[in-house]
C-alpha cells in the first residue's frame, strides 16, 4: 500500500515536473514573440519615419525643380522679349537714319533748284562752266549718298577750290562739313561749318550748320570755341530749334 502511495506520489511529482518542463518553453516563446513584435513595430515606425522624411524631401525637390523650370521659362521669355525689342529698335534706327539721309538729299535738291543762276549768268566765265560745276557737284553728292564720307569730303573740298563763287558752293560747304563730321575729321568739319554760317548767314541751313559746328568742336574738346559758337547761335538765330537748344546748353554750362 505504501509502495503504491509512494509510487503514485512519484508519478504525480514526475507529472508535475514534466508539466513544468513543458510549460517553460511555451512561456519563453510567448516572451520572444512579444519582443519580436515590439522590435518589428519599432522598425516599422522607423521605416515610416524615414519614408515620411524622404517624401518631404521629394516634395521639396519637386517644388524646387518646378520653380527652377518656371524661372528658366520666365528668363527665356524675357530674353526673347529683349531680343524682339532690340530688333525693333535696330529697325527703327535704320529707318530713322534712312529718312534723315533722304530728307537731307531732298532738301539739297530743292535748294539747288533755288540756287540755279539766271540764264545769262550761266555764261559768265568768272564762275566757270555751269555744266562742269553741276557734274562735279553731283559726283561729290553721289559719294555722300553711298556713305563714302572720306571720298565725298575730298570731292566737296576740291569742288570748293575749283568753284569758289559757284552757284553750288554754299551747298558744297554744308555737305562737305557733314561728310567730314561723318568721317570723324571734326576739326575740319567745324571749320567748314563755320565758313558756311559766316558766308551764307541768311541760308535756312545756317542755324543747323552752327549746331553741327558745336558738335564737332565738342568732339574735338575745343570748349572755348564751343561756347563762342553756342552764344553766336543763341543770339543770331534765337527762334530756330538749334538756337533754342543752344540757349539750354548755355544755361547748363
Amino acid at each position: 500500500m505504501r509502495q503504491r502511495v509512494i509510487s503514485g506520489t512519484a508519478k504525480s511529482v514526475a507529472g508535475l515536473l514534466l508539466a513544468a518542463m513543458l510549460s517553460v518553453p511555451a512561456q519563453a516563446g510567448v516572451f520572444d514573440d512579444e519582443e519580436a513584435r515590439a522590435r518589428i513595430e519599432k522598425l516599422r515606425e522607423q521605416v515610416q519615419a524615414q519614408s515620411d522624411e524622404l517624401g518631404k524631401r521629394a516634395d521639396i525637390i519637386g517644388r524646387n525643380q518646378t520653380d527652377f523650370a518656371n524661372q528658366a521659362e520666365a528668363i527665356k521669355a524675357d530674353i526673347a522679349k529683349l531680343r524682339g525689342q532690340i530688333e525693333v529698335l535696330s529697325y527703327e534706327l535704320e529707318a530713322t537714319q534712312k529718312r534723315q539721309k533722304d530728307f537731307y538729299v531732298d532738301l539739297d535738291n530743292r535748294l539747288r533748284k533755288l540756287e540755279q543762276p539766271p540764264l545769262e549768268a550761266k555764261t559768265d566765265p568768272a564762275k566757270g562752266d555751269p555744266a562742269f560745276e553741276t557734274r562735279d557737284y553731283e559726283a561729290a553728292l553721289a559719294l555722300l549718298k553711298t556713305s563714302k564720307f572720306k571720298e565725298a569730303a575730298a570731292a566737296f573740298l576740291a569742288f570748293i577750290k575749283s568753284y569758289p563763287s559757284g552757284a553750288l558752293t554754299a551747298s558744297a560747304h554744308y555737305w562737305g562739313g557733314y561728310a567730314l563730321a561723318q568721317a570723324k575729321d571734326h576739326p575740319a568739319a567745324a571749320e567748314l561749318f563755320g565758313k558756311f554760317a559766316a558766308g551764307w548767314p541768311d541760308d535756312e541751313r545756317a542755324p543747323n550748320a552752327l549746331a553741327s559746328r558745336v558738335a564737332s568742336l565738342e568732339a574735338s574738346k575745343d570748349w572755348k570755341n564751343t561756347r563762342i559758337t553756342l552764344e553766336l547761335l543763341a543770339e543770331k538765330y534765337p527762334n530756330s530749334e538749334a538756337g533754342k537748344s543752344a540757349k539750354l546748353k548755355l544755361r547748363r554750362k
